[in-house]
């Protein structure tokens, strides 16, 4: 049972007869006894007249997934299962994050009938979104007072990864396209593979002229390549204490996600093998053996009820995960920040050393601010943050100088950029025959 705001309103206008009355001489507790009891007599008949909230069938219509950010429709259908008219209000039990909008329906049930109330989800955080059970209230003729009932009706949506970088991957599937024969290419590699022969046009690389096929025609035959498909790569994204970092409007592991989802898009359309890894201090999520269409979506079921933890990684573990996927030659990209020496040592002494067919790439999401901050030295404390962020920097190149001394690669870039630039180093790698 509940009361409305109605009831507490005729109970504060019982004032004025009140006031009133007592003027006349009549003895005001009288009254006032006498309007209460009237108001309970008038709030019990409301409340009988009231159709039962209980007997209702409730159930659900979700979306199976959603993205961050994404709005959705969930509805829910209740039919009337009693025999008087029910008018009342539907309220489904959302966590704040699911950003419901309106937060209650308003419901005319006849008997026998059902209505479908629709509630619009903004999710603002990725993994499960859940809502156990929903609650009806039935208002009384008189509006004085009502009944309500918790009805459970278990519901979840998966919120899977923003993926705003996907914006970036026409521009760059156009790109590789254009690598992968549409436009040939006239640099040989050891990652390209024979494509075709066509006549030889001046300012064409001599190296790949085929001498066999020139003899056997009137004119010089030039041999086209392509880059080499059935490649590997393997991403994988570091999940520990500093992929809490904040960083623009995320967290670094956000930014590591939608990079990941970019470079996974675009090898996938180029007819490469994607593995993902999820790592700290054991292995979060792992995406394997997936081609094609598919691997977006396992990509970022994968990542959805992933967030990161206060620990240090274990990089031994992390790398040798890598074996636990693939053992072919393929282009490894960590998704990491390694900003501090001390801590970079034993991602360091783990780092695995590339070969001729392996090819290491660790990727960072850097803070755009501390360029800024660098700069400013107007006041005592911006001199003293100043100094702190110019610190942070010099450690942050002292690292990426090691990882290239042991024969990675070394990119690192601001959130809204990271994707594009990892994007545009896979296509670079292709171009040059080391994929």
């Amino acid at each position: 049972m509940f009361v409305t705001a109605r009831l507490v309103l005729l109970a504060g206008l019982g004032v004025v007869p009140l006031v009133l009355l007592g003027t006349l001489g009549v003895s005001p507790w009288f009254v006032l006894l006498g309007w209460l009891l009237l108001l309970t007599a008038l709030t019990v008949v409301d409340v009988l007249s009231t159709a039962s909230p209980k007997l209702l069938e409730v159930t659900r219509r979700l979306p199976e997934r959603a993205r961050r950010f994404e709005t959705v429709e969930a509805a829910i259908v209740v039919r009337n299962l009693g025999g008087r008219r029910l008018r009342g209000i539907v309220r489904d039990a959302w966590q704040p994050t699911a950003g419901a909008t309106p937060q209650r329906a308003k419901v005319d049930l006849p008997p026998g009938e059902a209505r479908r109330a629709t509630f619009a989800l903004l999710p603002r955080r990725r993994g499960a979104l859940r809502s156990e059970f929903v609650m009806v209230r039935s208002n009384g003729p008189l509006g004085l007072a009502g009944r309500q009932a918790r009805h459970a009706a278990p519901g979840q949506i998966i919120v899977l990864p923003e993926f705003r970088s996907r914006r970036h991957l026409p521009s760059r599937l156009a790109r590789l396209r254009e690598l992968d024969g549409n436009t040939s290419i006239q640099v040989r590699g050891q990652g390209t593979e024979f494509d075709s022969l066509r006549e030889y046009v001046r300012g064409d690389d001599v190296r790949s002229i085929d001498w066999r096929a020139t003899a056997r025609s009137s004119t010089t035959m030039l041999r086209t390549w392509r880059p080499e498909r059935d490649r590997h790569v393997v991403i994988l994204l570091d999940t520990g204490r500093t992929a809490a970092a904040r960083v623009g409007d995320g967290t670094r592991l956000d930014a590591s996600l939608e990079a990941a989802l970019l470079l996974g898009a675009l090898a996938s359309q180029g007819g490469d093998h994607v593995h993902l890894l999820m790592v700290d201090r054991s292995v979060r999520a792992r995406v394997t053996g997936i081609d094609g269409a598919p691997l977006l979506a396992a990509m970022s079921e994968a990542m959805a009820p992933v967030f990161p933890r206060l620990i240090d990684t274990d990089w031994g573990s992390a790398f040798a995960a890598i074996r636990t996927v693939t053992t072919r030659p393929s282009l490894v990209v960590v998704l990491t920040a390694q900003d501090s020496i001390e801590s970079a040592r034993g991602f360091l002494g783990a780092l695995p050393h590339p070969t001729r067919s392996t090819t290491v790439l660790v990727a960072a999401a850097s803070d755009g601010d501390l360029e800024r901050l660098a700069r400013d030295t107007e006041t005592r404390e911006a001199v003293y943050l100043a100094a702190a962020a110019e610190r942070t920097i010099a450690e942050a190149t002292q690292v990426a100088e090691a990882v290239q001394r042991a024969g990675g690669e070394a990119l690192s870039a601001e959130p809204e950029l990271l994707p594009q630039k990892i994007a545009d180093r896979y296509l670079a790698l292709k171009a040059a025959g080391r994929l």
